[in-house]
């Protein structure tokens, strides 16, 4: 691959302009425009197509109920029985389960991509659902009148208290958070917010071109993250290495120059001799 998703500054700036702001944080639009990465000339108003014929199917066989536990045992039997969509667990690291329109075609995906579609499903027939990024597996909720239900998105299993601690056990046990500092099991179910969503659809990818040293492909993402997160210095950092492993110094330096007005002790030398080694380069 010799481009980058900076070439093409429509799909970009259209990604721009779909995050800027938190109010009417147009989160399908932006989830399906991430794969115009790997397909610059990409039809989104396709992705988009399906979805709503999705949704037409499914409203018009749900007209007249209310009951909100027989919608979701409907939707899940639509969406996982009939639709038969699954986690791609033949080939998990495959970028393309993150592209909403491939994942629409294969039925097959990541616990994210499947649970942006099977959320969009949900939300047209009235369902109260939402998102959750918990540790290590995306996952889903609905709030019924008999209480909350959360849920996989890749099987629609549903999980007990008992199980979401055992779910969450390995990630405190990784990070060092002893049983006694460890918070409630309520604060990793909270609602993820939009822009959450696609940073972590985003980082998934991120990890993915980096393991398998796409750093073209990692650069394009990079691009999107800083647009999504600019806050995150850390950003440019990881794009002056990417672009420092494509064998483009020039932009290489220009982040990582900037990264070294905000890096500290030893990571700070880390990256002034990487600088050095680039102008040499250069």
């Amino acid at each position: 691959m010799s481009w980058t998703i900076d070439e093409y500054p429509t799909a970009l700036n259209y990604f721009a302009s779909l995050v800027q702001s938190d109010d009417n944080f147009a989160l399908m639009e932006a989830a399906i425009s991430i794969a115009q990465d790997a397909e610059p000339d990409l039809d989104l108003q396709s992705a988009q197509a399906e979805l709503d014929r999705l949704q037409v199917r499914l409203v018009q066989r749900l007209a007249g109920e209310d009951d909100g536990l027989r919608k979701l045992s409907a939707l899940n039997k639509f969406f996982y029985g009939e639709l038969g969509f699954a986690g791609n667990l033949n080939n998990y690291y495959d970028p393309a389960n993150s592209y909403i329109h491939h994942v629409l075609q294969t039925r097959r995906g990541i616990p994210i991509s499947v649970a942006l579609i099977w959320l969009e499903l949900a939300n047209s027939i009235d369902l109260p659902v939402e998102g959750i990024s918990f540790p290590g597996h995306f996952l889903v909720k609905v709030r019924l009148p008999q209480g909350q239900v959360v849920q996989d998105p890749l099987t629609g299993d549903s999980y007990s208290a008992n199980a979401l601690a055992e779910r969450l056990q390995p990630f405190l046990d990784q990070t060092g958070i002893t049983p006694e500092d460890a918070p409630p099991l309520g604060l990793y179910l909270q609602a993820a917010h939009p822009r959450d969503v696609v940073g972590r659809m985003l980082r998934n990818l991120q990890e993915i071109h980096h393991a398998q040293k796409n750093w073209a492909m990692l650069v394009a993402v990079l691009n999107r993250l800083i647009l999504l997160q600019p806050e995150r210095d850390e950003l440019y950092r990881d794009r002056g290495m990417a672009y420092a492993q494509w064998g483009v110094p020039a932009r290489a330096l220009l982040d990582l120059e900037r990264y070294a007005l905000v890096a500290h002790g030893l990571e700070a030398d880390l990256i002034s001799k990487a600088i050095a080694r680039l102008r040499q380069a250069d």
